[in-house]
C-alpha cells in the first residue's frame, strides 16, 4: 500500500529547516503516517557578532535531507520517488534575509537568535503599542535603519528563511500567516499584516514597509508550484518533476502547533530544541503589553501568545554528550539513545526541587531573563545535595526556567489551558521531560507518537491539507489526530511544589548570569 501511495504521488513531503537539523519528512496523503525521512546536521555561525547561516549552507543541507529520503524511501519500499502529491517548506522563524532590487542577498543571514536589536524593539514597542520582540524581522529593519547601515536604504524584499526557500522553489514571495506574523503584527481578523500599525511605522519610518514584505496566505490556500529551476535546486540529479503544488511556508511555531493539534482555544504546545517556546490559543486579547509575550498567530491566522526562549536543550545535550564520553572511556559505550535514557531515568529518582542545585541553559542571549549574552552556568550552594539525580533533574528543570517564568506572566493574565502538547527529541524518553514540563507549568501535559518527528510533519500534513477546503481545526481533529496515539501526564503537585522552589531559586540567581556575562566576556 505505502509504495502504490508512492508511485501514484498520494504523498505530501515536508521540509523544515531547525536550527541544528535540517529533516525531511513524506508522508501518505490519506493515512498521515510517516513513509520516510531525511536528515542533515548544521549549525549557526558566530560571524561578526551576528548568528548566522550561510546561503550555500541551506542549499546543500537541503539537497543531503532530501537525497537521504529518497534513500530512505527507496530502501523501504523499491520505489524512488519523483514527485508528490503536495510539498510544504517550514523553518526557524523571525530572523532577517534582506534582498536589493537584483534580488541579491544584502547582508547574512540574520538568525531569530540575535540580540543586537534592543533599541529598535524598544521604539516599536512603545510606536506600535503591542510586543516587538528583539528576533522580528521588522526590528532587524528597524535597527539596520537606525545604526545607518549602508545597505538599509537597498532593501526592496525582506523574508524568513522559509519564506527565502519557497520564493526560490517556487518563484512566489509568499509567507504563511503564522511566520508573518513574527515579521510585523497581524490583524487575526483580517489575517493580515495590521494596516493601521503599517502606517504608523511608515509614518515614523519614512518607508513603504508593505511593499517590502511577503504576501499572507493561510493554510490551505494555493501557494505556487515548484518550478524546474526549484526542482534542480532541491534535486541535482534531476530526477525530481516539477509542478508540485505546495502551500503556505510556515514558521517552526506553527508546524509545532500542527504537529500537536494545538490549533483550537484553551490549547497549547511546546516545542523543545536549540531554542524552546509555548504557543496557547487565545479566546480574548491581553490586557496589557508584556515584553515577556509575542502576539502571534496559528496558520491559520488565530491570536496566540507565545513564550519564546533563545535557549532550549544544547545545554542538556553536551551534559549528556559528556557522560556518553565518560562511557566510552570507562570501556562500556553507549549509544546517544541510552545515554539520554539513563540520565532522564536517573533524574526520576531526584528531589522535587533538584536538591537545591541551579542550572542555566544560556548560550546565547535571553531576553525574558534580561541577558543580552549568555554563559551556561551550574550553581550550588555549600548546602545543597550534588547527586547525579538532583544534578540531572536540574538539567532537565534548567530547559523549562525561562519558558516557567513567561508562561507565569500568561496565569497572571487569566489565561486558561485545558492541556498543553509537547514536541520535540527530549520527549522521546517517556514520561520523564513530561512529567517535570507537567510540573513547571501546573498543568496536564500531551506527547503524542509523532513528538520526534516534529515540525517537519507538522508542514507535510500542511501540505496534505492544501485544497481540502476544510478549516484547519477540523482537518487535524477528524483526518489526523482522531485514532492517534497520545499520552497525557498531569501535574504531581509534589513537582508543582518543587519547581515552584527551583523557580524562585532560579530567578534569584539571575543576578550571577549577569556577572557572569560582565566579567567572562
Amino acid at each position: 500500500m505505502s509504495a502504490d501511495a508512492i508511485r501514484s504521488g498520494r504523498t505530501a513531503l515536508g521540509i523544515e529547516l531547525g536550527s541544528t537539523r535540517i529533516k525531511a519528512c513524506l508522508i501518505d496523503a490519506d493515512s498521515h503516517e510517516v513513509l520516510a525521512t531525511g536528515f542533515h546536521d548544521w549549525e549557526n555561525r558566530f560571524e561578526d557578532r551576528l548568528w548566522t547561516y550561510s546561503l550555500d549552507a541551506v542549499w546543500g543541507g537541503l539537497q543531503e535531507a532530501y537525497s537521504g529520503l529518497v534513500s530512505d524511501t527507496y530502501d523501504r519500499y523499491g520505489v524512488r520517488p519523483t514527485s508528490f502529491g503536495a510539498m510544504g517548506v517550514s523553518a526557524m522563524m523571525h530572523g532577517y534575509l534582506a534582498f536589493d532590487e537584483s534580488d541579491e542577498l544584502l547582508v547574512p543571514f540574520r538568525t531569530w537568535r540575535n540580540t543586537n536589536t534592543g533599541p529598535a524593539a524598544a521604539e516599536l514597542t512603545e510606536l506600535l503599542g503591542v510586543n516587538i520582540p528583539l528576533r522580528w524581522s521588522v526590528a532587524h529593519l528597524r535597527q539596520a535603519q537606525l545604526d545607518a547601515e549602508p545597505h538599509a536604504g537597498s532593501v526592496r524584499f525582506l523574508t524568513t528563511l522559509a519564506g527565502y526557500v519557497h520564493w526560490r522553489l517556487t518563484g512566489r514571495r509568499v509567507l504563511g500567516v503564522g511566520d508573518a506574523s513574527g515579521m510585523f503584527p497581524i490583524d487575526s481578523g483580517a489575517r493580515d499584516y495590521d494596516p493601521t500599525l503599517l502606517e504608523r511605522f511608515d509614518a515614523h519610518s519614512g518607508g513603504g514597509l508593505r511593499a517590502l514584505l511577503p504576501e499572507v496566505l493561510v493554510a490551505g490556500q494555493d501557494a505556487g508550484a515548484l518550478t524546474p529551476e526549484g526542482a534542480a535546486l532541491l534535486d541535482p540529479s534531476g530526477a525530481l518533476q516539477p509542478g508540485i503544488p505546495l502551500c503556505p511556508p510556515e514558521g517552526d511555531a506553527g508546524t509545532g502547533m500542527v504537529a500537536t493539534n494545538a490549533v483550537a482555544p484553551r490549547t497549547g504546545n511546546v516545542s523543545a530544541g536549540t531554542s524552546i517556546f509555548a504557543m496557547v490559543v487565545l479566546e480574548r486579547p491581553l490586557a496589557a503589553v508584556h515584553h515577556e509575550l509575542d502576539l502571534v498567530t496559528t496558520p491559520a491566522g488565530d491570536a496566540v501568545a507565545m513564550v519564546h526562549c533563545n535557549n532550549g536543550a544544547s545545554e542538556l545535550a553536551a551534559w549528556a554528550g559528556m557522560f556518553g564520553r565518560f562511557a566510552a572511556a570507562s570501556g562500556s559505550p553507549l549509544s546517544s539513545d541510552a545515554v539520554f535514557e539513563t540520565l532522564f531515568g536517573e533524574a526520576l529518582d531526584g528531589e522535587a526541587d533538584a536538591g537545591g542545585l541551579i542550572a542555566y541553559n544560556h548560550l546565547a542571549g535571553e531576553p525574558i531573563a534580561g541577558l543580552d549574552e549568555g554563559r551556561p552556568l551550574f550553581v550550588r550552594t555549600p548546602d545543597s545535595r550534588f547527586t547525579l539525580a538532583n544534578a540531572m533533574r536540574a538539567q532537565l528543570y534548567g530547559v523549562f526556567g525561562t519558558l516557567a517564568l513567561g508562561m507565569r506572566v500568561l496565569a497572571d493574565e487569566g489565561v486558561a489551558l485545558d492541556r498543553m502538547y509537547a514536541h520535540g527529541g527530549m520527549f522521546r524518553t517517556a514520561g520523564v521531560a513530561q512529567r517535570f514540563l507537567a510540573g513547571a507549568l501546573n498543568a496536564p501535559v500531551a506527547v503524542g507518537d509523532t513528538a520526534a518527528e516534529g515540525g517537519a510533519w507538522g508542514i507535510a500534513v500542511l501540505a496534505a491539507h492544501l485544497g481540502s477546503g476544510r478549516p484547519l481545526a477540523d482537518y487535524l481533529d477528524d483526518l489526523v489526530f482522531s485514532g492517534a496515539g497520545i499520552r497525557v501526564v498531569k501535574p504531581d503537585p509534589a513537582d508543582v511544589a518543587g519547581y515552584s522552589a527551583y523557580l524562585d531559586r532560579y530567578r534569584a540567581g539571575l543576578a550571577i548570569e549577569a556577572a557572569a556575562v560582565n566579567a567572562l566576556p
